[in-house]
């Protein structure tokens, strides 16, 4: 995307975080799990948004410490989502397959944003 006045490239703090780009790969493949189960879906894509969110926050933040609580909050909320879709695989509300997929991508973003949190 590009600046309209200026035909620069928008570039803000969390599009340049390898780990915003998971966080939305892990918001896509929650919500491709189809989680049949109405408040695990909920909850689910709520948590994912949040890791999106937080993630975000944090690339914006300017201290270390503010940085770190944004970042420690999308860890929780990256294993929360996870969680839930593992959950909905368990009682049979979406394919072993989808929860995998989560889970993948969950130990990704959750490796990436410990080394973001310390």
């Amino acid at each position: 995307m590009t600046n309209p006045n200026t035909s620069r490239p928008l570039v803000l703090p969390h599009h340049k975080l390898i780990a915003y780009g998971v966080a939305v790969e892990l918001l896509a493949a929650v919500r491709a799990a189809n989680l049949r189960d109405a408040k695990l879906r909920a909850h689910a894509l709520g948590s994912a948004k949040s890791a999106c969110l937080n993630c975000a926050e944090g690339a914006g933040r300017v201290t270390r410490a503010d940085k770190a609580r944004a970042f420690a909050i999308a860890r929780g909320e990256t294993v929360e989502a996870v969680a839930a879709v593992e959950i909905s695989a368990h009682a049979g509300d979406c394919t072993e397959e989808a929860a995998h997929r989560c889970v993948v991508l969950g130990d990704r973003l959750v490796a990436l944003l410990t080394g973001l949190v310390r």
